[in-house]
């Protein structure tokens, strides 16, 4: 039986996820970056929610929302998260574990002015995860804050920012059938030093 996993043992995890994401992004209908974030409060309370991944290195996975969002307030009281991406077109998924870091304002000025306008717009009119009376109380919001910025670079709200997730263990799941699938995790080693591996790889049982 062909094994999935016995040449990919060698790859950055980084690297393999990349391929995974690209494979997704040609048979799934919308959205191959769609993310399940998971977040929690202090007391360790969850919560879930699909947002976008906008960017992956090195350093981890990025997401953007606004900070005094449900989730921004979480992510300020407990600085850890996970992440879970399900392809269900080519039958994979893949998870993310570690602790959360905000960008750089530099680098949430540049992805926000590379989103349209009506987005940056929106960004301001939103009083994301707060009690909203109607629909027309937000679209109000919405031309109120247009007519502010009718020309010019709409500026980077104070309160809209980046989060980064830097994995300390990642997953790897492929189907196979009778729920005999593969599981392969890559697991950041913890003091490591400059000559010892990064990652260490486990094979787990389905």
């Amino acid at each position: 039986m062909f094994d999935i996993f016995q040449e990919m043992r060698a790859i950055d995890p980084f690297e393999l996820f990349s391929q995974w994401l690209t494979e997704a992004e040609k048979t799934e209908p919308e959205d191959a970056n769609a993310m399940a974030l998971a977040t929690a409060t202090a007391a360790g309370v969850p919560s879930v929610r699909m947002v976008l991944l906008k960017s992956v290195d090195s350093r981890g996975f990025v997401f953007y929302t606004n900070r005094e969002s449900r989730k921004g307030e979480q992510l300020d009281a407990n600085r850890q998260a996970a992440l879970c991406f399900h392809w269900k077109s080519v039958r994979r998924q893949i998870r993310v574990e570690g602790p959360v870091t905000e960008v750089s304002a530099a680098e949430a000025d540049a992805y926000f002015h590379s989103r349209p306008r009506a987005s940056q717009i929106g960004a301001w009119a939103s009083q994301q995860s707060r009690p909203l009376t109607g629909r027309w109380e937000l679209e109000k919001r919405i031309a109120e804050y247009g007519a502010r910025h009718v020309v010019g670079i709409v500026p980077r709200p104070a309160y809209w920012t980046g989060f980064r997730v830097a994995p300390e263990r990642i997953e790897f799941w492929h189907d196979r059938p009778f729920r005999l699938h593969d599981r392969l995790v890559y697991i950041r080693a913890a003091g490591a030093g400059p000559d010892d591996p990064l990652w260490t790889i486990e094979r787990l049982f389905p």
